[in-house]
């Protein structure tokens, strides 16, 4: 379709178009042409990931029911496994975002884009401009991911990102500062994560201190269920990407690390898999 600053113009030429298509698929005229433009159009569809007549399974479209793609997914689809803790337990790779929102209906994920900005690329025809987006997600009760993506439009990065934020949530281990009186409220012993030139290091505090921090820490750690921590960062803090994954990659810390109540032997049993291997092994009635 062409468009032209005369809005008038435009729809003229809209309906001059439609109506021609129209006349082709109702007299047949040019049918040999119209399938050879219908196979290329199914091509290019199993080309990018999809079927024919553009039905794709696994991603879709908002609103589409969700058909899942991995044993994974079928198993969180049919109620097989209902919490993350089954996920990280088994460490099951989580490759569809949709498993996420299927869990966790009840507490539903918080989102926050704490960063975007254009990025260029330079190429023989100039300059090409794209979005950069950094979005982090949590429930607060001790699940948070990080995810970034790059896209033509501001939109399309945000989107992006919160998807890959969800396929790369992590389970955070909270602990106690002196009595174990209560909830759990801060992290369990001092952890240090990394990002570029930042080291980001948390440490546990007494309850009521609340987060002492910059707002990027303070924010990813609220999502994370912390409620009392020290923070202390090194480097170039300002590049706020590489501070976020410092703050990330010190969360993912705190199950690295055995302490002496961990130490109970714990019996290895089958992953959710192969429980239900049989159940995998038909076919997907979706």
């Amino acid at each position: 379709f062409f468009f032209f600053n005369d809005t008038a113009t435009t729809e003229i030429y809209t309906e001059q178009i439609v109506g021609s298509v129209r006349c082709v698929q109702e007299t047949g005229i040019n049918a040999e042409y119209m399938g050879i433009i219908k196979k290329k159009s199914d091509k290019m569809a199993r080309r990018f990931g999809g079927k024919k007549d553009g039905n794709k399974r696994g991603k879709g479209f908002e609103g589409e029911e969700w058909t899942p793609v991995t044993k994974l997914g079928r198993l969180v689809k049919m109620g097989k496994i209902e919490t993350l803790e089954e996920i990280f337990r088994y460490a099951l790779q989580i490759k569809e975002p949709q498993i996420i929102d299927h869990i966790m209906k009840e507490n539903k994920l918080k989102e926050e884009v704490m960063q975007i900005k254009p990025v260029q690329k330079m190429t023989q025809a100039g300059q090409r401009t794209r979005f950069k987006a950094c979005v982090v997600v949590g429930d607060g009760i001790g699940h948070v991911g990080l995810g970034t993506k790059v896209d033509k439009e501001a939109q399309g990065a945000i989107k992006g990102a919160i998807l890959s934020a969800k396929l790369n949530i992590i389970p955070v281990r909270k602990g106690f500062w002196g009595n174990k009186i209560g909830q759990p409220h801060t992290v369990p012993y001092k952890v240090t994560g990394k990002g570029g030139s930042v080291r980001l290091r948390l440490v546990p505090a007494p309850r009521g201190t609340g987060i002492v921090g910059s707002p990027v820490p303070k924010k990813v750690l609220s999502f994370a269920g912390i409620q009392d921590c020290y923070t202390s960062s090194r480097g170039k803090s300002r590049t706020r990407l590489n501070l976020l994954i410092a703050v990330y990659d010190a969360l993912a810390s705190t199950y690295k690390f055995l302490s002496p109540d961990f130490w109970a032997k714990d019996e290895v049993d089958a992953t959710p898999i192969e429980r239900f291997h049989a159940v995998l092994n038909e076919k997907a009635k979706y």
